[in-house]
């Protein structure tokens, strides 16, 4: 035990400094965390020896649970208002149009079983959120493309576990009537809907009644309310991803004390689930089997990337009004992550797979991953949909609070165009609006003083009580 210990901890470590090449060089970290995987793995250097499908899926689902509820904790109330129905549509419809239209296409093109070719168009058919978000703070996008694939992508793993369970269980032989099929789907997503409201509700009173002076108390409760809510949606016959997916957009979206600390919290557990995820399913991986494989994977990847996937964005933006540019953008914007090869070993436990599925489908995360995860960002500059790139804080403040209050801290980057800019705080006319309680200025952190004026470059954190923030950003953006 010891030495295994050792040598995740290795890994992990090697991980983390390899993530830098991530952010200096674009690329997508999946390829990273999943390369080091399959460098210590069986076929290469043989130092961790790992052919277990059973216990990767077992601990994959658990992961998920975090990954999946971080998704929904960071979607904004505002953007999802603003643009929540093209990016619903996409996650939802647009995952059932893509695994129909690629599993027919592999059918007729490749010749493969019908149900067979649906699974595998099915598990493919999600888009990864973390890939989007790196290539997002690298290049960052107009708000309206950003939005929209970072809703979709949060929000499309459900749709595509749900139809790789379907069509598992048709191959299975527990087919069923295919008006079941939409009942249960139905109930899946609206009962677990329904589970998430209601446990959010509970969960925000609960927050508010809790009153323990130890912040660490306010994140072991939250974990316990994930799980509860995942639990209790598959006790009732609902989904549980969807379940803790809308969890965590609704109390992403609500105030109650300590919240601060449990989103910090819940981006290191996050962080620690997608590496140690990656890392695993890279261990999994066999490289000489990928070989045997390589030419259905082109043909699979090239048919969903140049095909299937611009066929249904552009199909189902044709309500929303987005230019071509924006359209052809999302097209490519359909980076496949870790979930595909999560649900690849589905089939492989239930023994419908002798490694083939699998393969394939790491094959094509792959190629997806190094294609346009490398080339999104270059292509979004290239159509003119990029924005300037926001400076990262080097001094980042926080607002901890284990009361409810109606004071928030916010952070505004100051602009040439700024109406702040070259203003003295006194001048400012703040009032009772807010209080700027910092300012960082070229890596320096500046106590703020009335005489102090704002400069171009300058991150300013402001107290504002909720009722005033509006006025602030007017005085200030």
């Amino acid at each position: 035990m010891a030495t295994i210990l050792l040598l995740f901890g290795i890994l992990f470590i090697i991980a983390m400094i390899f993530s830098r090449l991530s952010e200096k060089m674009g690329i997508p970290v999946l390829l990273i965390f999943l390369g080091i995987g399959i460098l210590f793995g069986s076929d290469v250097l043989n130092v961790i020896y790992f052919d277990n499908a059973l216990l990767a899926k077992q601990v994959a689902d658990v992961l998920l649970i975090f990954i999946l509820f971080e998704g929904g904790f960071r979607i904004p109330r505002q953007l999802l208002r603003t643009y929540g129905a093209p990016s619903l549509v996409l996650a939802s419809f647009g995952v059932l149009i893509t695994a129909l239209a690629l599993g027919l296409a592999i059918h007729f093109v490749l010749g493969m079983d019908l149900w067979f070719s649906l699974m595998v168009a099915s598990i493919v058919s999600s888009t990864d959120a973390s890939g989007v978000f790196l290539i997002t703070r690298q290049y960052p996008l107009k708000e309206k493309i950003a939005a929209t694939i970072t809703i979709e992508s949060a929000a499309n793993d459900p749709m595509a576990i749900l139809l790789t369970l379907a069509t598992l269980s048709v191959l299975e032989g527990n087919a069923r009537h295919p008006g079941l099929y939409v009942v249960s789907l139905v109930w899946q997503f609206g009962g677990g809907i329904l589970v998430a409201f209601v446990v959010a509700k509970l969960s925000v009173l609960l927050f508010k009644f809790f009153n323990s002076k130890n912040r660490s108390n306010y994140t072991v409760l939250m974990i316990g309310l994930i799980l509860s809510t995942y639990g209790l949606s598959e006790l009732i016959q609902a989904n549980g991803i969807i379940g803790v997916f809308f969890l965590g957009y609704w109390l992403g979206n609500a105030s109650y004390p300590a919240k601060q600390s449990m989103a910090n919290f819940l981006e290191g557990i996050t962080g620690f689930a997608n590496v140690g995820l990656f890392l695993m399913l890279g261990l999994l991986a066999f490289p000489h089997q990928l070989v045997q494989v390589w030419q259905l994977g082109l043909i699979i990847t090239a048919l969903l990337v140049f095909v299937v996937r611009p066929f249904m964005v552009f199909l189902l933006t044709l309500p929303f009004k987005y230019s071509f540019a924006e359209k052809l953008c999302i097209s490519w914007a359909g980076i496949k992550g870790v979930v595909p090869i999560v649900l690849a070993t589905y089939p492989l436990v239930a023994g419908k797979d002798q490694g083939i599925v699998f393969n394939v489908v790491f094959f094509v995360v792959l190629i997806s991953s190094l294609v346009q995860g490398l080339s999104l960002g270059p292509l979004a500059r290239a159509l003119r949909l990029t924005t300037v790139k926001r400076a990262e804080p080097s001094h980042i403040v926080e607002l901890h609070s284990l009361k409810e209050s109606d004071v928030e801290l916010l952070e505004f980057h100051i602009q040439q165009d700024s109406q702040g800019a070259y203003k003295r705080i006194a001048d400012l006319g703040l009032g009772d609006q807010g209080l700027i309680s910092a300012i960082i200025r070229q890596d320096r952190l500046v106590l703020p003083k009335g005489r102090t004026v704002l400069e171009p470059g300058d991150i300013v954190y402001v107290m504002v009580p909720r009722d005033q923030i509006q006025g602030v950003r007017k005085q200030l953006g």
